[in-house]
């Protein structure tokens, strides 16, 4: 509903505000301007002296007059939210996403249950924190799963982050409501938005005192001011302060206005992110619902509207303590709570139980999400629009835990170099991404130890990948079964792993093997087990060298990867995305995809943008499956048999790599992640990828695997054209007895390895001893 006047508008299906005019720009300015300040770590202190109450952030679009329609949109106003969550029994359901299912439509709590919706009414059923069943009531059916709705992870107005939960008046608790009006306005409900008894008590004692001491604000002159005007202390600003509060006052309930102000309060900050309004606040300092809000964390969050990082209580607990115990004796002052309740509460300690907000590096995606966003809507008008990405928020507070203890682990092996425990100098750095191999969508990504530190997304800056690139070498060499004119190579053919040196052009190349260990011959599919670099080297020459890179191009590494000797130990420079987008290509039948972040943008009911998936088929598919095969190979016997020793079970492949840093990049049928760890400055981390990216890679998919989304994950299954033998590990032959390994249709082994007899022989006192020995072609008539 737009106002015939011209002036404030309310749109109550949407809950936007307007305001036509002038002052709408000057907001919008102000917000890029805190946008900039908060993505260069500016001191938020100086927010607090500026005494700042309500950040322009509530669920609104500022337009101003302009264009045809009478109305221009400033900047994008956008809502990032998470993609939906498959929620099975079985599934495990910790307080953090206990705390998003209650907030799943019209949800309540009933004993051990929840219940979900109202026009199909979902029963969850919890026991140990588990989901032991789900009912759906308007059937009476029970359900194996359900799909939650999408939960929201970040409103940027204007480009501005905030974490904001959006809640209604009738969700907030009396308590809530009691402590935000003894602490900023108790006569709200009375006045009609300027109370000229505070102004006269506060004009008086700032004349007492000689300085500004009291503010006069009431909640309406807050709000209306923070939406559309500037900071200056002008008796101009003032007037039109005053005009709009009253504006407002008229359009809005005092239910509405107070609803506004509790969705856009700034009370604090988390990182690059303000913690807007209190719905996010009771997740991020205590971890639960607005709802379930108790007497003094009541007081302690309407404590923070005064100054919020100065009484941030993470950062002063003594400062915060000392606040809310001044609320709590404001709310007995104005009869909202009895002396016992006082008492009571006043003694309780601050209780902090940081929520998703406190922990989540989910600023990484959100970057890396608001990039593809800004390529999306280029060409189109400014306005506000809802963003669905691709992120699991399961996920990604799995890949947080799993950074946050491998990196402590990384550190002390680090530090027992030196003595001291902890390393000294920077500390290593740290990159995960983890995608749906078919699709592309990112499921989590971390692009650093710390976003606070450091903003410097390492899944996007190039560092040689060292032997985690090995796999396109083995492959260019399968790929010789489908061309005609040279060798066919497979996983049974045989390479000397011995010292060598190589020509190139004018240079010569000598690489060595990790602890100088030569195999002598071995197969192309021990080679790649144990990741033996001169017999990786040897098979990019038998296959050329340009081929391995070409085929590293296509499967989506840059075009900075050259055909020399070089290429086969990784020593071309690629970024962790580049490789997990290359590793789809194994993952997925051959077919690289590329990944994503957003799937949809809707604005205003408009769907602006929807993902079309980007696939191209790089390898055979009969080629594909027999290098995940080989990779099955290197978790089962080879280098990444850590893999298997830390309990992760599941059908896998995967590739360790050590160059400067450590790698990791391996998948199941549901889900592929690549991990990376080293220094910014280039130094030598000193572990190899098994001891430093492998183990994070690894407490990761165990804890993805709790959920049935991502546990089903079933074996690989061979396609048409695909034969399997038993081979022997040192002579490529075919064995019976030995370790089965796939071949394209056609191209197996055809000789066969002797077969083995056991020699017992028997001592004179009695005792035997026996040894296998190998039975010669002519000593066997029933050979062929």
């Amino acid at each position: 509903m737009v106002d015939s006047s011209g002036g404030l508008s309310v749109d109550s299906r949407v809950h936007r505000l307007r305001f036509d005019g002038r002052p709408a720009a000057k907001a919008a300015a102000r917000t890029s301007r805190r946008a900039r300040k908060a993505l260069h770590g500016a001191d938020w202190r100086a927010r607090d002296r500026s005494n700042s109450r309500v950040r322009n952030s509530v669920p609104q679009t500022l337009e101003a007059s302009g264009s045809a329609t009478g109305h221009r949109t400033l900047g994008h106003s956008l809502t990032y939210y998470a993609a939906p969550e498959i929620v099975s029994v079985g599934d495990p359901l910790p307080e953090v996403e206990i705390a998003a299912l209650k907030r799943a439509g019209d949800a309540r709590e009933n004993g051990n249950s929840i219940w979900i919706g109202s026009e199909r009414p979902i029963e969850v059923d919890l026991t140990n924190g588990t989901v032991a069943s789900i009912i759906d009531h308007s059937s009476k059916h029970r359900l194996n799963q359900f799909q939650l709705p999408a939960q929201l992870v970040a409103n940027m107005p204007d480009g501005e982050r905030a974490k904001q939960v959006t809640i209604k008046y009738a969700d907030m608790p009396s308590a809530l409501v009691h402590a935000i009006l003894a602490a900023e306005d108790k006569r709200f409900f009375e006045h009609s938005g300027l109370d000229p008894f505070r102004v006269a008590k506060a004009l008086y004692v700032d004349i007492r005192e000689h300085r500004k001491e009291q503010g006069a604000s009431t909640i309406s002159m807050q709000l209306a001011r923070n939406l559309w005007l500037g900071r200056d202390k002008s008796w101009k600003r003032k007037f039109a302060e005053a005009l709009m509060t009253l504006h407002l006052e008229r359009k809005l309930s005092k239910r509405q206005i107070l609803e506004y102000y509790a969705n856009a309060v700034y009370l604090g900050n988390e990182g690059t992110f303000s913690i807007d309004g209190f719905g996010g606040a009771a997740q991020a300092y205590f971890s639960k619902d607005i709802r379930a809000l108790t007497l003094p964390e009541a007081a302690l969050l309407a404590g923070l509207i005064q100054r919020p990082s100065y009484l941030n209580p993470f950062h002063h607990p003594e400062r915060a303590l000392e606040r809310r115990n001044t609320v709590l004796s404001l709310m007995f002052a104005n009869g909202y709570i009895s002396r016992k309740q006082y008492d009571e509460a006043a003694h309780v300690p601050l209780g902090l139980h940081p929520g998703m907000s406190q922990l989540s590096e989910a600023q990484y995606f959100l970057d890396a999400a608001e990039n593809e966003v800004s390529k999306d809507l280029d060409e189109r008008d400014a306005g506000s629009a809802d963003v669905y990405t691709t992120i699991d928020m399961r996920l990604q507070r799995a890949a947080e835990r799993a950074i946050a203890d491998g990196m402590a682990a990384i550190d002390k092996q680090l530090g027992a170099r030196t003595g001291r425990g902890q390393p000294t100098g920077p500390r290593p750095e740290v990159a995960l991404i983890a995608l749906d191999p078919h699709t592309g969508e990112v499921k989590a990504l971390c692009g650093g130890r710390s976003y606070a530190d450091s903003q410097l997304d390492h899944i996007f800056a190039k560092r040689p990948p060292g032997s985690v690139f090995k796999p396109f070498v083995y492959a260019a060499a399968l790929n010789t079964a489908l061309g005609g004119g040279g060798p066919v190579l497979t996983p049974a053919s045989t390479v000397d792993d011995s010292p060598a040196t190589f020509q190139f052009g004018n240079q010569t190349y000598s690489p060595n093997n990790f602890r100088d260990d030569f195999q002598g011959t071995v197969t192309f599919r021990r080679a790649l087990a144990h990741s033996l670099n001169v017999a990786t080297v040897k098979v990019a020459e038998m296959v050329g060298y340009e081929n391995v890179a070409e085929l590293a191009r296509r499967a989506g590494l840059n075009d900075q990867v050259k055909g020399t000797p070089a290429v086969a130990l990784g020593a071309y420079q690629a970024a962790p995305f580049e490789l997990a987008r290359a590793y789809t290509v194994f993952a997925n039948g051959g077919v690289r995809v590329e990944p994503v972040f957003v799937n949809k943008i809707d604005g205003r009911g408009v769907e602006l943008y929807r993902h079309a998936p980007d696939a191209r088929n790089v390898l055979d598919p009969r080629v594909a499956f027999l290098m995940v095969d080989m990779l099955e190979e290197v978790m089962r016997s080879g280098t990444a048999a850590g893999v298997r020793g830390r309990g992760f079970l599941l059908p896998a492949a995967g590739k360790t790599g050590t160059s400067h840093d450590g790698w990791f990049a391996g998948f199941t049928s549901q889900l592929l992640c690549l991990v990376w760890v080293g220094y910014d400055d280039y130094r030598e981390l000193g572990l190899e990828g098994a001891r430093s990216a492998l183990p994070i890679w690894t407490e990761f998919m165990m804890q993805a695997a709790r959920y049935k989304q991502y546990g089903d994950a079933r074996p690989f299954v061979p396609p048409a054209g695909v034969v399997r033998e038993p081979i022997d590990p040192q002579t490529g032959e075919v064995c019976p007895g030995g370790p089965v390994s796939y071949f394209i249709a056609g191209t197996q082994p055809a000789s066969q390895c002797d077969p083995e007899e056991v020699d017992v022989e028997f001592s004179a006192d009695g005792g035997a001893s026996q040894r296998t020995v190998r039975v010669p072609p002519e000593a066997n008539p029933d050979r062929p």
